[in-house]
């Protein structure tokens, strides 16, 4: 058996390996054709996912801007003030963190909860930092 791994290949046994390893080849290309068309066919579902719920939703508008009072005279009537998307109910975490609801006395936006944060936590370390460096 020793002598088999140090003798070279017969043109048969070449010609063998090269079809077992196109073969191979053929059936690793397959499955990724396979795979990449499930991933297509998935990508394809949430589009139409996405589209239907953008449809739904412009349907609901067109809804509720038909149901809105007609009676009044559109020159008579104030113009209508967008909903604010600024309260804190509709804001996700991350909003909440990076943003502002509240405006100081000179009207600007006060600190953001995260900058005050990330500043509490630079100053700690500074404190930290000199303590370190007093005591070495």
């Amino acid at each position: 058996m020793a002598d088999q791994t140090a003798t070279p290949l017969t043109d048969e046994e070449r010609e063998e390996l090269e079809a077992l390893r196109a073969e191979k080849a053929r059936r690793a290309e397959e499955e990724r054709a396979r795979v990449e068309r499930e991933e297509l066919e998935a990508l394809r579902a949430e589009q139409e996912r996405v589209d239907a719920e953008i449809l739904a939703e412009r349907a609901a508008e067109q809804r509720a801007a038909r149901k809105a009072p007609a009676a009044q005279d559109a020159s008579s009537r104030p113009a209508p003030q967008p909903a604010p998307t600024s309260s804190p109910k509709e804001k996700t975490f991350g909003e909440r963190m990076v943003t502002s609801s509240t405006v100081d006395d000179d009207g600007i936006p006060t600190m953001p909860v995260a900058q005050k944060i990330i500043i509490a936590v630079a100053l700690v370390a500074v404190v930290a930092f000199i303590i370190y460096t007093a005591t070495r």
